[in-house]
């Protein structure tokens, strides 16, 4: 009878044990708008999450799982979280209890495994309330300066989504916020230029989240920036994409559907005052607009590539990427590299060619905007001036009442010396 007893109580414990979750990994990444809490788990769950004022909780908890790995510590960057803790609860659940800073908005969603990750519970926290930002009266009489043209760069993925994998393990998440960072401090140097980071750290942000930060930042140019895969380790090169004629038709049904309920602007103009008519009217002005400056930039772009390098593609591409499809701001996908071949994988983890490739990139950004300013932009007010016989630098910087370095410095002038024929940069204000 002991026997009997025992066997089915192993078998039991045998049944409970087979049902129960492991929890194989957990981790937080902390953005600006957000935190984000990853749970990877060895198969779906069911969950609670529910909050606890006096002081400020939050509970997960997960039914039947057992925690197979430390809980992570808070990172210096976190402001919403102040510590995270745990215990076993009674039914074999796991409750995680986060002390808060504040109020917070919490969304919650499971993942079915990829390429990557297995089962994952993904819970969203955001603060209820946003700093309004001051606003800045501009004094009677005072001078409207001109504007720097401002370029967003997108590093692709991040976060829990690393992109891409080379068969050494390079992550497409770490190479492509390198070169944005590199390109954000060679935009930053030219005058008339700014570049905000889309990404500054290793954190993930929805695609069209993208799109709206770029617009947030009042860019006139948004470069994400890839690593391409592909299942043949021999395919390798650059490549460079703007929006296909379907992408764009797609995207703008859905911002005239959506008008009404949105605060976007496209081309300045708020969609929802106008009737169906205007309102598609302006939708195609500004697509082809933005088309066209997105493709000019794009090929510049391509050129300075294909000195660093092989292009996997000679021509601009076309596709249907979500990150291309804001109406009102040019915008391109640069994929430098496949990182699932082995010596475009050795390039990419090395600073030096990280750098040539921001150097290719900013080359053909600087060359468009030079060529085409947008009006009320410092680089507007440059002027230009062909070098004729008799014409020496300090002549021609007599003219225009600018100073001799300065012209050296935006031509990138060695010397004095200067060939008849040669158009040269023309500051205004130095």
């Amino acid at each position: 009878m002991r026997i009997w007893l025992a066997t089915i109580l192993l078998l039991c414990t045998c049944f409970a044990t087979a049902e129960t979750v492991k929890l194989t990994d957990f981790r937080v990444w902390t953005a600006p708008e957000r935190t984000r809490l990853v749970f990877d788990l060895s198969k779906t769950i069911q969950h609670k999450i529910f909050s606890l004022p006096s002081p400020n909780r939050l509970v997960i908890d997960l039914q039947k799982t057992h925690l197979k790995k430390k809980v992570p510590t808070v990172g210096r960057n976190e402001q919403l979280i102040k510590k995270i803790r745990h215990g076993v609860r009674k039914n074999h659940g796991l409750r995680v209890v986060l002390d808060l800073s504040q109020k917070v908005k919490v969304q919650s969603f499971l993942l079915k495994p990829n390429k990557q990750y297995g089962h994952r519970l993904v819970v969203d926290i955001r603060p209820t309330t946003k700093v309004k930002p001051v606003k800045v009266v501009a004094k009677t009489g005072t001078i409207k300066r001109s504007k720097d043209i401002i370029v967003a760069i997108d590093a692709g993925h991040g976060g829990e989504d690393p992109g891409a994998i080379g068969k050494k393990g390079t992550q497409e998440k770490k190479v492509t916020l390198a070169i944005a960072k590199k390109l954000k401090q060679l935009i930053d140097r030219e005058r008339g230029m700014k570049a905000v980071l889309v990404r500054e750290g290793d954190y993930f942000i929805e695609l069209r989240e993208r799109m709206s930060i770029a617009r947030q930042k009042s860019a006139d140019l948004f470069i994400s920036i890839h690593a391409d895969a592909f299942r043949k380790s021999s395919v390798h090169g650059s490549s460079v994409y703007i929006l296909s004629q379907k992408g764009a038709s797609s995207e703008a049904a859905k911002w005239l559907a959506e008008r009404e309920n949105s605060a976007d602007l496209v081309g300045g103009v708020k969609l929802s005052k106008k009737d169906d008519m205007l309102a598609k009217i302006l939708m195609d002005l500004s697509q082809t607009a933005t088309n066209e400056i997105s493709r000019d930039v794009a090929k510049k772009v391509l050129k300075g590539l294909k000195v660093v390098g092989k292009v996997h593609k000679p021509q601009v591409q076309h596709a249907r990427f979500q990150v291309l499809k804001s109406p009102d701001i040019p915008s391109l996908l640069v994929e430098t590299a496949f990182i699932t071949n082995k010596s475009d994988e050795r390039k990419l983890n090395s600073t030096r060619h990280q750098l040539k490739i921001a150097k290719a990139v900013f080359s053909g950004v600087k060359s468009y905007f030079y060529q085409n300013p947008p009006m009320g932009t410092v680089m507007a007010d440059i002027r230009k001036h062909t070098v004729t016989s008799g014409d020496t630098l300090g002549s021609i910087a007599n003219q225009y009442d600018v100073r001799i370095a300065s012209i050296r410095r935006v031509n990138r002038l060695k010397g004095d010396r200067i060939l008849v024929g040669k158009r040269l940069l023309i500051p205004t204000g130095s």
